[in-house]
């Protein structure tokens, strides 16, 4: 994953298939599901285990594949480059000719490699899973100031800070809005007797080292002992690859490597459970008769060191991680997660790529390989379109700085692209805000292109130390060194009342920023000297790809599902939907349930009517309606949000006497998302309640029960429900 703390564009959607990057018979093999030379012996080398059960009746799902990048581009950053997924065709041709590609999905905010990823496999809001600001956040200790914490950590750690063992916050990484550890993406699988294999993805895996290897194995154990003797290896042993097992699995009981998989939060209890903790335990399982390979099947997947394991984060790409997902299927783990890294960076000279340059188009080349190679091993295997379920997106977008290519019409597939001004514009905000407006407050700033100020002492919204830091950050002005125009850095600000309707308040008030500032995204703000005697603005060319922002370039991703129950609508952006929907239309096709309540509702408009309960199919205009309007009314970059968002950012700026329209904006705010939030609650019940009552066991029990939907009110709340969210929004 991206260095704790960094950050994302793309320009509108260009005819994906207008330049011709496949071969027809590459194409063909695509939409058949199959690639090119690959037979589909039918019969499954990875033959499902019976005591998984994984589909609704009805379902041939036997097999979930879901795989996130970090920074893949389905949109154009320029108009004569083919986007990253057109330069995959293997990829984008077997999501467009086998299902569905929605080319109109969203981030949560921040948005993120943290939240986006935790976002997208819990079905929650930064808000509920406890991560909104990522990939670090601060936290205030006892002493007003704050400390530093990675987003990154095992799922039942406590707040990552390592410059202590004992951090003073006392919440868990992943907390809920009830102060407690977020229930987990696996249980749902390992409570229906399948195993969980967990390729480099958010929090599902150790993380670190230092925290996670004594927990899990023990401070006197062999591992610890090789931490402390090799730290690099344990890393590599230890660190980014896993499984969770059900109670029945083979692969658990026949290893003496198996530890227990500890959830001592999970609502309904977990316990009697075991894992598989890191490359080291989890490779003689998934592969007795040798190392794990790249998807290619016979590279070794090593370190830089030549060690057989986890290669770093940064080093998961799509030959490394599709390799574990292929050989974790095939070794009888049916639902696997894995993370991708991003193409557009060189790992290795810590420098970034501009669209078109030749390592750019060479990485994204070696991806479509990959994927080429994935799919033919995974037909011969058995396992396809019509018995897997496939989920593949995004993070979320990018936003790219930099001076235009040369020459002017590369394209980088035939004329490669370079670039003689490339990076992020880094801001010196302590500088700016001491030189340009006389104001030394004293904060911590998570770093960002979307920066959260931490005001030393933890000062109330409303205070006079507050609003004068948050008029000053205002006014803050900046030259941009790419067009030459000097105006304000930022284009938003959200107070806390707003990062609540924003979904960025969690149950951990000590985590909670003064406010966040969602800056123009050219910028990389930070916090430095309080002088400009070094630039306080200058380009920096490690990194060229901003996210974290309200951008529309950055906001907008894209999300790709085949198999059984899903449509075959190709390219479409019939759908606005986000982060959240992911695992709720996952679950639904499966037939399983989470013991929490989502953010998100199933894609409805994307499921077969076959797919869809009764109750849904019979009134199907008005539920898909409904979802429409929910959608708009509660995600993070909703027409809500973003209506909310521009009023506050107004009212922060403003000078009136007494500080009247900052006052009265924010109590009538507040308000508005307290209205937002009932509505929105009537609403995800009445979708989700059809879905995933269980009988007593999930978030929504009887939720369906009534003749008529919740409470009775049935089919003809609906109109009465969109109603109101739509007389909400234009409050706001």
């Amino acid at each position: 994953m991206e260095s704790t703390g960094r950050r994302g564009r793309a320009r509108g959607l260009v005819p994906l298939l207008a330049v011709a990057l496949v071969a027809g018979a590459s194409a063909a093999a695509a939409r058949a599901g199959t690639a090119p030379g690959a037979r589909d012996s039918g019969k499954s080398v990875a033959s499902a285990d019976p005591g998984c059960l994984l589909s609704q009746p009805g379902s041939s799902i036997k097999h979930v594949i879901y795989l996130q990048f970090d920074n893949v581009h389905l949109t154009r950053d320029n108009p004569n480059v083919p986007s990253d997924l057109e330069q995959m065709p293997n990829l984008l041709n077997f999501i467009t000719g086998n299902g569905t590609m929605d080319a109109n999905h969203h981030t949560p905010l921040i948005a993120h490699t943290g939240n986006d990823i935790l976002t997208s496999i819990t079905g929650m809001y930064g808000s509920n899973h406890g991560q909104p600001i990522s990939n670090s956040f601060r936290y205030y200790t006892p002493t007003g100031v704050t400390n530093s914490a990675a987003s990154f950590a095992y799922w039942t750690d406590g707040v990552a800070d390592s410059s202590t063992p004992t951090p003073t916050d006392t919440a868990p990484e992943m907390v809920t809005r009830a102060g407690k550890n977020t229930p987990a993406p696996w249980v749902a699988y390992t409570r229906a007797g399948c195993d969980f294999g967990a390729v480099s993805t958010a929090n599902t895996i150790l993380e670190n080292t230092k925290i996670d290897i004594p927990k899990v194995f023990g401070p006197n154990s062999a591992e610890a002992a090789e931490l402390a003797a090799n730290p690099n290896l344990a890393f590599t042993d230890f660190v980014g690859i896993g499984v969770h097992c059900a109670k029945d699995s083979k692969l658990c009981a026949g290893s003496p490597n198996a530890k227990p998989d500890l959830l001592p939060d999970e609502p309904g209890s977990y316990t009697g459970y075991q894992g598989l903790f890191g490359a080291k335990y989890t490779n003689p399982a998934i592969s007795p008769s040798g190392p794990v390979t790249q998807v290619d099947g016979t590279t070794p997947i090593v370190d830089s060191a030549g060690n057989p394991g986890f290669p770093g984060f940064d080093g998961m790409t799509a030959a490394n991680s599709l390799g574990y997902v292929a050989q974790m299927q095939e070794a009888g783990v049916p639902v696997t997660y894995a993370y991708i890294s991003d193409a557009h960076d060189n790992h290795s000279t810590v420098s970034a790529y501009g669209p078109g340059e030749a390592g750019y188009v060479a990485a994204l080349k070696s991806y479509d390989t990959a994927f080429g190679q994935f799919f033919a091993r995974l037909a011969k295997d058995g396992i396809n379109k019509s018995n897997t379920m496939f989920v593949v997106t995004s993070d979320e977008n990018d936003h790219f700085v930099g001076g235009k290519p040369s020459p002017a019409n590369c394209d980088g597939v035939t004329i490669p692209c370079t670039y003689s001004q490339i990076g992020e514009v880094n801001a010196n905000i302590k500088g700016l805000l001491a030189t340009q407006q006389n104001n030394t407050t004293p904060f911590g700033v998570h770093a960002d292109s979307a920066p959260n100020y931490y005001i030393n002492g933890n000062p109330a919204q409303d205070d006079p130390t507050t609003r004068s830091f948050e008029k000053a950050v205002a006014a803050v002005t900046a030259t941009n060194p790419y067009t030459g125009t000097t105006g304000p850095i930022v284009n938003y600000l959200a107070d806390q009342t707003e990062m609540n309707i924003l979904h960025m308040v969690t149950g951990d008030p000590l985590r909670t920023p003064t406010v966040t500032e969602f800056a123009d995204p050219d910028y990389f703000v930070f916090s430095g000297a309080a002088n400009c005697n070094s630039p306080c603005v200058q380009a920096q060319a490690a990194f060229a790809w901003n996210h974290g922002d309200f951008s529309p370039d950055i906001n907008t991703t894209w999300l790709g599902l085949v198999g059984p129950g899903i449509k075959h609508l190709g390219v479409t952006k019939a759908v606005w939907s986000d982060h959240t929907d992911i695992r709720p239309t996952m679950m639904a096709l499966l037939g399983l349930s989470d013991d929490y309540a989502y953010d998100g509702v199933p894609l409805i408009g994307f499921l077969n009517p076959r797919a869809l309960p009764q109750s849904v199919r019979t009134a199907l205009p008005l539920y898909e309606a409904l979802a429409a309007a929910y959608k708009q009314l509660n995600a993070s970059v909703g027409q809500f949000a973003a209506a909310t968002l521009k009023r506050a950012t107004a009212a922060i700026e403003s000078t009136s006497p007494g500080d009247a329209t900052y006052l009265q904006t924010d109590a009538a705010l507040a308000a508005l998302g307290q209205e937002r939030d009932a509505i929105a609650a009537q609403m995800n019940q009445l979708i989700n309640g059809q879905f995933f009552d269980d009988g007593g066991f999930s978030a929504y029990s009887h939720a369906a029960l009534a003749p008529h939907g919740i409470q009775g009110t049935g089919h003809n709340s609906i109109p009465a429900l969109i109603s109101s969210a739509t007389t909400l929004l234009g409050k706001a």
